[in-house]
């Protein structure tokens, strides 16, 4: 093919192949303020609750003769309290002592009731698990049950055994859908686990469901902490775009609003602080229970403000954990440890997926390995893993909204779930196994090529057969052995593996 002929070609092939993308689903979704102003609750950033999937999210058929039959899962705590008891009652004793000197304006007084009702309410379970949180996880493990009843089922298997007189026999046994579940040490990844696990007992009663959380565990749960940004995140280049961000940020109608004695606030009240902590806290109120018609600090910030703060937040989750070429893309490195338990974990069930029906000794039939953390684990590993959603490359944070936001990775309960699936036959190679991407039950993509070749390079189609990149070495002739490239979100675990462990090494 001469180079105009294939430079045609390549153009031809990307054109369509994102068309093929955007009409099944797979499009990175751009968010606009005109967006922004209409769900003013996706500015509460991480506090936004969980985007259960309705009728428009559809699914796409898996390739003929294909079933799955192991999930590995990755999922955010579901919605909780504002994490600090100490930020909810600064609320209320910084109002307070504002009423007590006649500084607070009349909506400052009911603002100051709201605060109180929080302090009393919701201090004592600051970062507990709430209702709509346990609802949340519910929700999910049901539809995974559902979506995925081949998982779930009990697997056939021999085993041989030794007898009272010494002789060794074939027993056949029904082994039930054994799952592994591990949580974070935090009280509501903990209960966040028990309830996801009581939505799957509900619709599979014979899974055998093995819950475990410890501080061993936390290594491929969660190994980031705050400390680590100091190292990588603060570098003048990100500095000076969101100092871009913060300047469109404007206290002055909420201090017009909240105070009636501009002079008290200038003496006595950090502005900056308690405007922070309250946007915080009122973002967080979407998650609590329905009875909080009295809590009204959304009052206070119009919905501008909200879009201005909230681009100013997102940029920073982007600086720490995404993708950020500002911050030279480090914090994603920290998931790598979960990345790595993903693919030993699945090995281990793929294994014994194509292994013979006749096992010695206990044979395992996992179906599903959960994980339950927080938005600091999922937020990078969704980065390193390349995912459609959380892969955007931006350096103009003003824009970095129309690529990235952290309502669409990381609400309360963000979850990732992978599976596998094989050809449905008596016996299946390893080679043979497929996988794709669920992100908060959507389908998305990542940038993995098939057979180790460039579809860019060699212009892989779908359904293509091709010879893989070990047996096109020069010089040596080998009988073609071809691979065949499923189309996405499906990709070959062969290809998969190989791609995240390059990453991770």
């Amino acid at each position: 093919m001469n180079s105009l002929l294939d430079r045609t070609f390549r153009k031809l092939f990307s054109t369509t192949t994102l068309a093929l993308l955007t009409l099944a689903g797979f499009a990175i979704a751009q968010t606009t303020d005109d967006e922004l102003r209409a769900h003013p609750e996706y500015t509460a950033s991480g506090y936004s609750v969980y985007p259960e999937p309705d009728k428009s999210v559809k699914y796409t058929k898996a390739p003929a003769g294909y079933k799955p039959f192991y999930i590995s899962h990755y999922g955010r705590h579901g919605s909780r309290y504002h994490y600090s008891a100490d930020d909810y009652n600064y609320l209320f004793e910084t109002l307070a002592k504002a009423d007590s000197a006649k500084a607070l304006s009349v909506t400052g007084k009911y603002v100051m009731l709201s605060a109180k009702l929080l302090a009393d309410r919701a201090a004592s379970r600051a970062g507990d698990l709430t209702q709509k949180g346990v609802k949340q996880h519910e929700g999910i493990a049901v539809r995974m049950a559902r979506n995925f009843t081949d998982v779930f089922k009990a697997s056939n298997a021999k085993i041989i055994e030794t007898n009272d007189r010494g002789k060794q026999v074939t027993r056949n046994i029904k082994l039930p859908p054994h799952i592994d579940a591990f949580a974070s040490t935090s009280g509501r990844c903990i209960v966040s686990m028990g309830a996801f696990a009581g939505g799957l007992k509900a619709q599979v009663p014979t899974a055998d469901i093995r819950m475990e959380s410890g501080k061993s565990l936390m290594g491929f749960i969660n190994t980031f902490n705050f400390d680590m940004t100091r190292n990588y995140a603060e570098t003048a280049e990100y500095k000076a775009e969101s100092d871009k961000l913060w300047k469109d940020i404007s206290t002055a109608n909420f201090v017009k609003t909240l105070f009636a004695d501009s002079a008290y606030v200038s003496k006595n009240v950090d502005v900056m602080n308690l405007y922070n902590k309250m946007y915080e806290i009122s973002g967080s109120i979407q998650g609590m229970e329905a009875d909080n018609d009295l809590i009204i600090f959304d009052r206070l910030f119009p919905k501008e403000e909200k879009i201005a703060r909230w681009k100013a937040q997102n940029a920073w989750w982007y600086s720490v954990l995404g993708t950020c070429p500002l911050t030279g893309n480090d914090g994603v490195n920290t998931a790598k440890p979960i990345l790595r338990n993903i693919i030993e974990e699945a090995d281990k069930a793929i294994a014994y997926a194509v292994s013979s029906s006749t096992n010695s000794g206990n044979p395992s039939n996992t179906v599903a390995t959960l994980r339950f953390g927080h938005d600091t684990g999922l937020l990078p590993l969704a980065g390193l893993m390349q995912l459609s959603i959380a892969n955007a490359k931006v350096s103009d944070l003003s824009k970095l909204h129309e690529q990235w936001t952290d309502f669409r990775i990381i609400p309360m309960a963000a979850n990732l779930q992978i599976v596998f699936y094989k050809k449905h036959a008596a016996k299946t190679a390893a080679s043979d196994i497929l996988v794709k991407f669920l992100y908060n039950e959507r389908e998305v993509t990542a940038p993995i090529s098939c057979g180790g070749v460039s579809s860019a390079d060699q212009q892989v189609r779908p359904g293509m057969a091709i010879t893989t990149a070990s047996q096109a070495t020069p010089g040596v002739t080998l009988p073609a052995r071809p691979v065949k490239c499923p189309a996405a979100p499906y990709y070959r675990w062969e290809d998969v593996k190989d791609f995240y462990l390059s990453l991770i090494k």
